[in-house]
């Protein structure tokens, strides 16, 4: 949502891509598509891509999702190549349009610790993205940008803040509960919680348990 204004505060049509990868989180392709009526885009689509059929995540297999806090290492919440896949997707879907700006929300500082958050990724994707594609070997290059790249999670509340977006409208839980509520627990939870206290705004997120109980 936040790269997303940020890209319309800029000038840039929005064309909205989700990836429905059958996720446990399912409930922020609702989400998702709020967003993108909320922000004006020109077109919003929703790509099915089963990634269950792959598994390997406590987000697309039957692992829990954990809640004992924020640790070291990478978390069993990582997806395999997750993002590589879906910027992949992004710059196929931009090539056709023809435009050659693609925005992701990747945060390198305030994350859980995937690899493909991280700005080497970033670059290296880019440089491949260049490589790949026919626009990109005409010099017609790509650029992707990630404006939150380098933002703690109170820079992004802020920065939510200061595009007067609807920080309710947007969805962080991996684990929701059944009546559609943040679960509190897990890392995700605990990293919008404390963003939106050390920016000293008011959280809009409805959680099941109080984040870091």
């Amino acid at each position: 949502m936040v790269a997303a204004g940020i890209a319309r505060s800029e000038g840039f049509a929005l064309h909205a891509l989700t990836i429905d990868y059958n996720q446990r989180h399912a409930v922020e392709l609702q989400a998702a598509a709020q967003i993108a009526t909320a922000l004006g885009a020109v077109r919003h689509v929703v790509l099915p891509l089963d990634l269950r059929r792959f598994g390997g995540s406590a987000l697309t297999d039957d692992i829990a999702v954990p809640k004992q806090g924020v640790g070291e290492g990478i978390p069993v919440t990582y997806v395999p190549a997750r993002n590589t896949i879906f910027l992949s997707v992004a710059l196929g879907w931009a090539e056709a349009l023809g435009a050659r700006d693609i925005f992701i929300g990747i945060n390198a500082l305030d994350y859980s610790g995937y690899p493909d958050c991280r700005p080497d990724f970033l670059h290296a994707f880019e440089a491949m993205a260049n490589l790949a594609t026919k626009a990109g070997v005409e010099g017609d290059r790509f650029t992707i940008h990630a404006p939150l790249l380098q933002m703690s999670k109170a820079d992004i509340a802020r920065e939510a803040d200061r595009l007067d977006l609807d920080a309710g409208q947007s969805w962080s839980c991996y684990d929701p509960t059944p009546d559609g509520r943040h679960c509190g627990l897990c890392d995700s939870c605990r990293l919008r919680s404390k963003g939106f206290q050390e920016a000293g705004l008011s959280d809009p997120t409805r959680y099941a348990a109080a984040p870091g109980s």
